[in-house]
């Protein structure tokens, strides 16, 4: 939980700092932060040292992972930025697919504090180096425009800045609220079933290793997802998409109620890992649709403070369902109600660019 509300309040200062610096510089400081305090992991013998790790790591994630990551992808794509979101993010399923067994593997081999050393360092060695030779704030930096376009010039000749609202206008409007509200519930349901995927899989076959299958296949199925989702995204409405996936997944989390044996458990699995990698990408791309790259960086990363509320809750909100009612069945029926209600809260946003062109029309 710390780690995720140091990262949204951190985030905040991220999102200033990428409307009006470098990114270079802010995914540096992200990196080498995140590297000395992932170094010192095997360092924590106390509770406050445990609670300060998650703190600084949370900070240093902020401005070196989704944010920043988000922003410049938005900036660099207009036509194709649902397929250049989609395959960016998925950075953050194959860097767990890949990095999770390799970590277990180095602490297993040298013990905890000799293997956070050598993760501290890949962290730096593996982001650092990419950030400074390929990163820029946007096309217009280095003279050209979103999509290998030509660059938009003003009469007197000079580059036209960025569209969009400012973000005093964007955080009062009714869609960023209730698109805002709309993701808190809809991560809350997601975030909290993810983490209670493997018990109840495990606790329903009896067979860890089917648990261990079924989260393999949800995580599969993100990538799929995400990916698809991207091609898709290219010809379909953002706003009807994601009707979609919280239709989606709500039926995964209804099917995660009531289903028992193996198959069915895989199949509930894999419904609901194609709706993970593509709630994951929307957020980013509906805030860049409806509010422009103007203020960009502020309003992603106020919308996304919000949002690790849910994260934050989910998890706990779904093992105090379980305990309280004696089983997972009603625990994802409510999740399914929450997906449901980020469906209603995005239908009553009203139009995804009324803001841009009620402003263009002015």
């Amino acid at each position: 939980a710390l780690f995720f509300v140091s990262s949204g309040i951190a985030g905040l200062a991220v999102g200033w700092l990428l409307d009006r610096y470098d990114p270079r510089w802010v995914v540096t400081f992200g990196a080498l932060l995140s590297g000395v305090v992932l170094a010192c992991a095997g360092h924590v013998t106390a509770m406050w040292q445990l609670y300060a790790f998650y703190i600084l790591f949370g900070i240093g994630n902020a401005a070196v992972a989704v944010i920043p990551g988000m922003t410049i992808v938005a900036r660099w794509f207009t036509r194709q930025r649902s397929k250049a979101i989609a395959y960016a993010s998925t950075g953050l399923s194959l860097g767990g697919i890949v990095f999770t067994p390799l970590s277990a593997g180095l602490i297993e081999r040298y013990g905890l504090m000799d293997a956070a050393y050598w993760l501290g360092l890949v962290l730096v060695i593996g982001v650092i180096p990419v950030a400074l030779i390929v990163l820029r704030a946007s096309p217009e930096a280095i003279g050209q425009a979103p999509d290998g376009d030509p660059p938009r010039r003003g009469a007197d000749g000079n580059l036209l800045p960025p569209d969009g609202v400012s973000f005093e206008e964007a955080v009062r409007s009714r869609f960023f609220i209730l698109c805002t509200a709309a993701f808190v519930f809809s991560m809350m349901a997601q975030v909290g079933s993810l983490a209670h995927q493997f018990r109840l899989v495990s606790t329903r076959t009896g067979d860890d290793q089917m648990a261990a299958l079924a989260v393999a296949i949800m995580a599969a199925a993100s990538i799929a997802g995400r990916l698809v989702g991207g091609v898709v995204l290219s010809h379909v409405a953002s706003k009807t998409y994601l009707y979609a996936i919280y239709v989606l997944q709500a039926l995964s989390f209804v099917l995660f109620a009531f289903v028992q044996g193996p198959i069915a458990l895989f199949i509930a699995s894999a419904v609901f890992g194609s709706t993970v990698g593509n709630m994951q990408m929307m957020q980013p791309l509906i805030v860049a649709e409806a509010f422009g790259l103007k203020a960009y960086g502020r309003i992603y990363s106020l919308s996304q403070l919000f949002m690790t509320a849910g994260v934050a809750i989910g998890p706990a909100a779904v093992g105090f369902l379980y305990e309280w009612l004696d089983g997972y069945g009603i625990a994802f029926l409510v999740m399914a109600a929450a997906s449901l209600l980020a469906f209603i809260f995005i239908l009553a946003g009203g139009p995804v660019r009324a803001l841009i062109e009620s402003k263009t029309d002015a």
